[in-house]
């Protein structure tokens, strides 16, 4: 029986790996870490970016002795201050992506992890990787000069759009067959293709700046430095931030749809289409800005600014679909019993799933964890669900959903649903100094009626006419005689 029972938990281990799902992992918290692929992937992904940009450093920061002279690097000195202005465009992106990132069904680490190797690939990864290929390419595409890649525009039309978007896309397909479980709407793509193209443009930033600032300072006060800085900030930093990000999310919209498309000619088609507009856009825009200028290319930048504009509405639309998709899918389990009516309503809106974490920070940690375990999976449940339907999983799914529900039961005990109220604040109890009774006054006088001073003790005084006596008269009394 015990074989049998080894071959059948190998099997379902087989199962889930086919499909993509999680594995059980079980030992002590050292042992899981171990075995979490999405561990490894972030240690390789790392290892990987302090290589390439170590070797980035090296080709671009200093001074080099080249057969007939020396090439002039970046300069140590210059790369704090052009870092500076980089970070302007890169934080405030980033940022919004973040905060889209919202119906991903995985822990904050786990999230953090996506983002990072995201991030890093595009500032390290593919920034090395394009400007190996492209002054390779431009120097065989050169058509003017001694064969210097910026004597032609060809590179920058031709192939640095192509160069460019597929190392930056790499990283979007090897999460999507690495982690293709995680990968459950658009959004994923959006928000991972986004982040390696802001990685991507952080870098190249900090190249253009760089390069700008030293060529200012070498021509000996024919321009002022800072200035050259700001003005190609102004281009590239603020008029033209969204450029890499927004080229890239063409990609990761369509390897989405692939990763979650029923269709084989879909799974085929939609990442080429994706790859091939973010190209197009890319060319598009390094032509303009090569070739065009005046009122030209402020027609050409209002052009992007819709485009732009159209792409946040459709983040904000896909936020608002995530969440009516996520309720009609846990519905299916209320409908079953399986689930409370509450819970499709509750972890289905972004407002309410908040205040519940709000409401479970105050109870206490264990409520606080209880909440998070039960919003993720029921989360995941829902995607796996729709997983279902669509045929992407077989019947190892399904052992995946009897897993979460019974995940789902031992945490609701502790876990907040749907919060209602004020949450459970904890009252600023100090501590009171025991007040003496007095006793209330007794007898007529400023002291007794109006004054401050208490009783003297002993039995209660009358007061008003009630406390006057008088003294008996003496019936032998009377006035003198005369």
């Amino acid at each position: 029986m015990s074989v049998q029972a080894s071959h059948g938990d190998v099997d379902r281990r087989r199962a889930r790996r086919r499909n993509g799902l999680p594995v059980p992992r079980r030992g002590d918290l050292a042992r899981r870490l171990l075995t979490d692929p999405l561990l490894w992937l972030t240690v390789a992904a790392f290892v990987l970016f302090i290589i390439c940009g170590v070797l980035m450093w090296y080709q671009m920061v200093p001074d080099r002795e080249v057969p007939g002279g020396t090439l002039i690097g970046l300069g140590t000195d210059v790369i704090p201050l052009v870092a500076r202005y980089a970070a302007y465009s890169l934080v405030p992106i980033t940022l919004l992506y973040f905060w889209a990132d919202r119906w991903r069904p995985v822990y904050v680490w786990a999230r953090v992890a996506f983002w990072l190797v995201a991030l890093g690939w595009g500032a390290f990864v593919s920034t090395f990787l394009s400007a190996q290929i492209n002054t390779w390419a431009a120097s065989h595409l050169a058509v003017m000069g001694d064969g210097d890649p910026a004597s032609s525009a060809r590179a920058a039309v031709f192939v640095a759009p192509f160069v460019e978007e597929s190392t930056k896309a790499t990283i979007l397909f090897f999460i999507a067959i690495l982690l293709r479980y995680r990968w459950v709407n658009r959004l994923s793509g959006i928000i991972l293709a986004g982040l390696s193209g802001a990685g991507f443009a952080f870098t190249e930033n900090i190249l253009y700046y760089g390069r700008a600032y030293r060529y200012a300072a070498q021509t000996f006060g024919q321009q002022d430095p800072d200035e050259v800085l700001q003005e190609i900030f102004f281009l590239r930093g603020v008029m033209t931030p969204f450029a890499h990000p927004l080229f890239t999310m063409c990609a990761g919209i369509g390897l989405a749809v692939a990763v979650r498309a029923k269709s084989k000619l879909f799974r085929v088609l939609a990442p080429l289409i994706g790859f091939l507009a973010a190209a197009l856009l890319h060319m598009m825009f390094n032509a303009s800005s090569t070739l065009v200028d005046g009122p030209q290319l402020l027609l050409l930048w209002g052009g992007a600014l819709l485009l732009l504009a159209t792409v946040i509405g459709f983040i904000i639309r896909q936020l608002f679909r995530e969440g009516r998709s996520v309720r009609a899918r846990l519905e299916d389990y209320v409908r079953a019993g399986w689930l409370r009516e509450e819970d499709a309503a509750a972890v289905s809106r972004l407002r309410t799933r908040m205040r519940a974490l709000w409401h479970a920070l105050w109870r206490g940690p264990r409520s606080f964890w209880s909440t998070i375990v039960l919003q993720v999976s029921l989360t995941e449940l829902a995607y796996l669900r729709d997983s279902l339907t669509r045929g992407l999983v077989d019947q190892a799914g399904v052992d995946r959903e009897h897993e979460l529900l019974g995940v789902v039961e031992r945490h609701r005990p502790l876990a907040v649903v749907t919060p209602t109220g004020r949450a459970p604040y904890p009252r600023l109890r100090g501590r009171r100094r025991a007040v003496e009774q007095w006793a209330p006054p007794s007898y007529p006088g400023p002291a007794g009626l109006g004054g401050s001073w208490p009783a003297p003790p002993g039995p209660a005084q009358p007061l008003g006419q009630t406390a006057t006596t008088y003294s008996e008269v003496d019936p032998r009394w009377k006035p003198p005689s005369s």
